[in-house]
């Protein structure tokens, strides 16, 4: 055998060498366990603490961020939910955590596994006690939630444009839809004019952005005014004192109460911008306008301050309908407190941005709204239909009489100045 031949031997006999010790060392590498290094220790208990303390306990904004709302106005609600009994601490959870727990899921639309991982806490956990404090806060409604006073309201008392005119006004009510998820047999009738499922919420708002009543749960389809209706015929439910009156949308027509704008005349937000009111409907209109606001910027601040009010829902219906009770009445907390803080500032600021509506419903609506509300069970058997348009017609007449006054009062300024 030549030596060429011995070369390519020992070169074969190499790479085979090569080959099977490559295999075996991934065979080991493959034997061999990977060590993955244990996780330091933390101390849940611990931890949960220091959380909540950074946000009670740091600065105002960044507990607004977090709870939606300061410390003093948190420790003043925690305190009102432990004096009367509805809240309670528990060998698993403080009073404080069960308090901030719930503000942030329904602050941020936050599911119970994320708010879970924040404080150390299972889901099925979260979800209870989200429960039990829904429960508490719900029981704070008569107490949060309550129809004004006789009294003439200051922010119409201390307004030359509105008193005396509207001394007789406490507040403005309207519906807003907020998204609803129930189960696909029954999302027709939950379906409103935007074609998503929603539910009705009709709300009262006094003039100091308060909500004095609220009723939530009615199907995205219901109109306006069958709502009214309902909130009207129930036992304790939407009263109006004598000879008061709330200013309504032209959608609910003009009834005992209830003042709506006058329909096919400009709604204006500005009265002097350079296009004058050319008379009296005009002029009322635009004060009317400018009074409603007060509905808007209510259910802004709602919206902008709870978001869980304006996102998909995840809970059951009636779960659903309690919520938005709930955040109404903790907004009303809120107001007592501190009426001014950055949400209310931003809704207003919004607004002010805006300088004309002009009047969307046309006459045929109105009519119809006028209709369904005749037609409901919640007449009394002493009140028939022609004593229900006798007092339209009055009502009517009140109208045209503030707006005629309103007018001439208006004319005057304008001539002394």
């Amino acid at each position: 055998m030549d030596s060429s031949s011995d070369d390519e031997t020992a070169m074969i006999i190499g790479a085979a060498t090569s080959a099977l010790a490559a295999g075996y060392a991934v065979l080991e590498a493959y034997r061999t366990p990977i060590v993955i290094p244990r996780p330091p220790h933390i101390n849940r208990d611990q931890a949960r603490e220091n959380y909540m303390d950074s946000i009670l306990y740091g600065s105002s904004s960044y507990c607004i961020d977090q709870i939606r709302m300061d410390q003093d106005t948190f420790f003043r609600l925690l305190n009102t939910l432990t004096v009367r009994g509805l809240l309670h601490p528990t060998i698993h959870m403080s009073l404080r955590e069960q308090l901030l727990m719930f503000l942030q899921i329904v602050g941020y639309n936050l599911r119970f596994r994320t708010v879970g991982g924040y404080l150390y806490r299972s889901t099925e956990t979260i979800s209870r006690y989200f429960s039990i404090v829904l429960d508490a806060i719900l029981k704070l409604y008569p107490e949060l939630v309550h129809l004004p006073n006789q009294s003439t309201p200051p922010e119409i008392l201390g307004n030359q444009r509105y008193y005396p005119w509207f001394a007789d006004c406490i507040g403005a009510i309207d519906g807003t839809h907020i998204l609803a998820a129930v189960p696909l047999e029954i999302q027709g009738k939950f379906r409103g004019r935007k074609g998503i499922p929603t539910q009705n919420v009709l709300a009262a708002i006094s003039f100091d952005l308060k909500f004095s009543y609220v009723l939530a749960g009615w199907e995205g389809s219901a109109h306006d005014s069958r709502v009214l209706e309902d909130a009207l015929s129930r036992p304790g439910g939407l009263q109006v004192p004598k000879d008061k009156y709330y200013l309504v949308d032209a959608g609910y027509g003009i009834r005992n109460g209830f003042i709506p704008p006058y329909i096919g005349v400009r709604y204006h937000l500005k009265e002097y911008d350079g296009n004058p009111p050319q008379n009296e409907k005009e002029l009322f209109n635009l004060r009317h306008s400018s009074l409603r606001t007060t509905i808007e910027r209510g259910f802004g601040i709602l919206k902008k301050r709870f978001r869980v009010i304006d996102n998909d829902p995840f809970w059951d219906f009636k779960t659903q309908v309690d919520v938005v009770l709930a955040c109404c009445i903790l907004h009303n907390h809120i107001m007592g407190i501190t009426p001014n803080d950055r949400f209310i500032q931003e809704v207003i600021q919004d607004q002010q941005s805006q300088t004309t509506i002009v009047l969307h419903e046309q006459e045929s609506q109105t009519q119809q709204g006028q209709t369904q509300c005749q037609s409901q069970q919640g007449l009394t058997q002493s009140q028939t239909q022609s004593d229900r348009k006798a007092e339209n017609r009055e009502w009517a007449r009140k109208r045209d009489a503030i707006a005629h006054a309103m007018y001439v009062d208006y004319l005057r300024r304008r001539q002394n100045r």
